[in-house]
């Protein structure tokens, strides 16, 4: 029986081979890989990624196609994590892991900051995404794109927009492009220099009126002269400002703390 996509999980399946075909090429899953797959649906990235790997862990909320998934072809090369992704617990993966899924769009970037958590035990990240969402994550200063999810991500990985996906790939085709993007975090050393909590906090309060200079979005959260240190002038807006100098500032922040 025909499954009916589900508006509730953002369900748009992914049929065009050729993207699948593109999809594993730029990931090259070897055989001792331990890969993740977060939203398999009926199991279009599923298929080809068993082509390589003897073993997949799969995330899937919708209980008809984890059913499918338990009792399917693949059955007894698959774990199935019938749960929230926002909510599966990465300690039930052994070691490192690769991540990869055509992520719902509707929950995309609460998916990246959720496994930023995991940043330690994560290889490397390879997802579908709505474009508009891959535009943000790899905007350059100074651009309109560059805003908060910029910045943030940008701190934590290394990212690359591999290509785009048209509507009719998939069915039922979304009202929006789609695009692959290519994620790796940063060396472990680097990223435990990031007081995460005053980074997010001044990069959130930066963006929260982009329009507006700093030195005015930043009242009461940052000294102006500290964030002069860094290289911040007060007129400066926050689509003008790189990650590495936002994560500066945090640094000089977290250490006066101290």
């Amino acid at each position: 029986m025909k499954h009916q996509a589900r508006k509730r999980f953002g369900q748009h399946f992914l049929t065009d081979q050729s993207i699948l075909d593109q999809f594993i090429g730029h990931l090259r899953p070897r055989p001792d890989d331990t890969v993740v797959e977060i939203g398999p649906g009926l199991g279009a990235l599923t298929g080809v990624l068993l082509r390589a790997l003897p073993h997949l862990h799969v995330v899937e909320i919708d209980r008809d196609l984890a059913k499918r998934l338990r009792e399917g072809q693949w059955a007894k090369r698959l774990t199935v994590h019938e749960t929230d992704v926002l909510e599966f617990d990465y300690a039930a993966i052994e070691g490192r892991f690769r991540v990869v899924g055509n992520l719902p769009y509707n929950i995309s970037s609460p998916i990246l900051f959720a496994l930023l958590n995991h940043a330690d035990r994560v290889i490397d990240q390879q997802f579908m995404l709505q474009k508009e969402v891959i535009d943000r994550m790899v905007a350059e200063p100074k651009t309109s794109d560059y805003g908060r999810l910029s910045v943030m991500l940008q701190a934590y990985y290394h990212m690359e927009h591999l290509f785009d996906v048209p509507p009719e790939c998939f069915d039922p085709p979304p009202r929006v492009m789609s695009a692959i993007v290519h994620m790796e975090p940063k060396p472990a050393a680097d990223r435990a220099l990031i007081p995460h909590a005053v980074f997010a906090r001044i990069v959130s309060a930066a963006f929260s009126q982009r329009r507006k200079m700093l030195r005015n979005t930043w009242d009461g959260v940052v000294p102006m002269a500290l964030a002069e240190e860094v290289g911040i002038a007060p007129t400066a807006r926050a689509e003008e400002i790189s990650s590495d100098r936002y994560v500066a500032l945090a640094q000089k922040l977290a250490e006066q703390a101290n």
